[in-house]
């Protein structure tokens, strides 16, 4: 078994329960998302890009790298999601919206969510053991989406 099969199956053991899967298939992205928002607000200007500039897209690349690591097939998807963040991130300061609060209320909402899905499971959170599994959350959703669409890993 691959290091990547069992870290999806040692994640996946704290994600039995139905409305826990449900609100991680919603809470995981979100928070991810907000991750990346927080870290575009903290400008770093090596690029002169409203989408590149800030910090999120050298850490997304970090990320991508361990993603790599695990699952080529993985980065791929990862790829594709951290465009989607870093085309978000931009679109919500186009419109002139405090992306920072956006970032926090949705970081704030979506834990609630988290450990709400996990007191309805009885079982704590994998990363409490681990603080990998914070980057094995996504992959476990990615994994659903590519076994959904017929892929594999």
């Amino acid at each position: 078994m691959s290091r990547l099969s069992n870290l999806l199956a040692e994640y996946g053991e704290s994600h039995t329960n139905s409305l826990n899967k449900r609100i991680h298939f919603i809470c995981v992205p979100a928070i991810f998302w907000s991750v990346c928002a927080l870290l575009h607000c903290l400008k770093w200007n090596a690029v002169d890009s409203p989408f590149l500039n800030g910090l999120d897209f050298p850490v997304l690349l970090a990320v991508l790298v361990y993603y790599f690591r695990l699952s080529p097939a993985l980065s791929i998807g990862f790829v594709i999601w951290g465009g989607i963040c870093i085309a978000l991130c931009g679109s919500i300061e186009a419109r002139a919206l405090p992306l920072s609060a956006v970032a926090l209320i949705t970081f704030a909402l979506a834990w609630i969510g988290q450990f709400y899905g996990h007191h309805v499971e009885g079982k704590k959170p994998s990363f409490l053991k681990d603080l990998q599994f914070l980057l094995i959350g996504p992959a476990w959703i990615m994994n659903f989406i590519y076994t959904k669409l017929g892929f594999s890993l």
